[in-house]
């Protein structure tokens, strides 16, 4: 870690790329590469040859936790990560680096996600989430580069759902200032694509998780109580609506899927989804158990977790993506539990094999 924080602190300012060979491996620009999704499609995009660049906001403090591990000093000479600076709130800057760095495929995946934060944080969330995405695109055209571009859409766009299950062709209706944000970048990225024949393409991706999962989020909430319980270091925990469904996957499936979407000949949108659907309080009941804990003891119910307008059921039709880009999830809901679980016991010192159940 303390080689990644004294190479960035050198190679943030530096843009200019040379690829003077012929043979040079495809270039890839991420944004949001320090999170969830970013780290899975950084792994993914290293084992097929691509030479990455991140986009990292300056910080007092580092994090990029998720890619330390594959991390190498930039004077390395199998270096093939490279973090810049930047922010989607500054247009000219990505300006520069889309001029620097000259990617083949942009993954757009930055933004304010948080589904509950995004109503105490609307403003923010819209020029982040939305007016972000409207910058990298301008980027894109105003920097002349050849490229293909993800935008990374959500499933909080179908909100109150208008048919079951969500595929390409349901109307939206979002129900948070995130879902709205949301929405306004899929069409901007809809508009660059017919005005001015950009490939891009969007992603509706249902909800995936990971042991990576950031720890405010519901998911990731309940296994690190359940790690947290054992350990004797949390006694509760409070949640809000249990009985909302969704559709739930592994992100490190899901990226497969955003990288297949750039290789196709053109460019078109997908809905990326398991096709199931789970409760909240059913990914409980099945995490506790798997350490023989009855959630019942534990979970309090806290009204500041509710959404002032709440999404009951999203669940995703995948077939035109099983079809066109022959993606399928590969990792069951039981087993994406089980691997969360896992996770966090070991971040607690607790021996998994001591305590999970089969």
């Amino acid at each position: 870690m303390e080689l990644l924080h004294a190479a960035m602190k050198l190679a943030m300012n530096e843009v200019s790329i040379n690829r003077s060979t012929m043979n040079s491996p495809k270039r890839a620009f991420i944004t949001g590469i320090t999170g969830q999704d970013g780290s899975y499609l950084t792994e993914l995009l290293l084992e097929k040859g691509y030479e990455i660049h991140g986009l990292i906001r300056r910080s007092s403090s580092f994090n990029t936790s998720r890619i330390d591990h594959i991390y190498r000093d930039r004077h390395n000479q199998d270096a093939r990560i490279f973090l810049h600076y930047g922010d989607l709130s500054d247009a000219t800057n990505l300006n520069r680096l889309l001029k620097g760095i000259k990617p083949d495929e942009i993954y757009h995946l930055g933004a304010q996600s948080h589904v509950r934060v995004s109503f105490d944080m609307p403003e923010y969330t819209g020029d982040v989430t939305g007016v972000g995405t409207v910058r990298l695109l301008d980027a894109i055209l105003e920097s002349g580069v050849q490229t293909r571009f993800y935008q990374a859409s959500s499933s909080e766009m179908f909100g109150k759902a208008q048919q079951v299950p969500q595929n390409e062709t349901t109307p939206f209706y979002p129900r948070s200032p995130y879902g709205c944000a949301k929405l306004y970048a899929y069409w901007l990225t809809v508009n660059y694509r017919e005005a001015y024949n950009i490939y891009a393409c969007n992603g509706i991706l249902f909800n995936h998780e990971s042991p990576r999962r950031g720890e405010t989020f519901v998911t990731r909430k309940i296994t690190r109580a359940v790690a947290r319980i054992l350990a004797k270091k949390q006694h509760e925990i409070f949640l809000g609506n249990l009985d909302a469904k969704r559709d739930w996957g592994f992100a490190g499936d899901y990226v497969e899927a955003m990288w297949l979407m750039l290789q196709q000949e053109k460019p078109e949108d997908f809905v990326i989804a398991t096709g199931e659907t789970h409760t909240v309080k059913e990914f409980m009941e099945l995490a506790f158990g798997m350490v023989g804990l009855d959630y019942r003891e534990y979970v309090k119910i806290d009204p500041k977790y509710y959404r002032p307008t709440e999404v009951d059921l999203l669940i995703g039709d995948a077939s035109k993506a099983r079809k066109q880009l022959n993606w399928r999830p590969k990792m069951s809901f039981p087993e994406l539990v089980r691997e969360m679980v896992k996770a966090d016991l070991i971040n607690e010192d607790i021996d998994p094999r001591e305590v999970m159940r089969n």
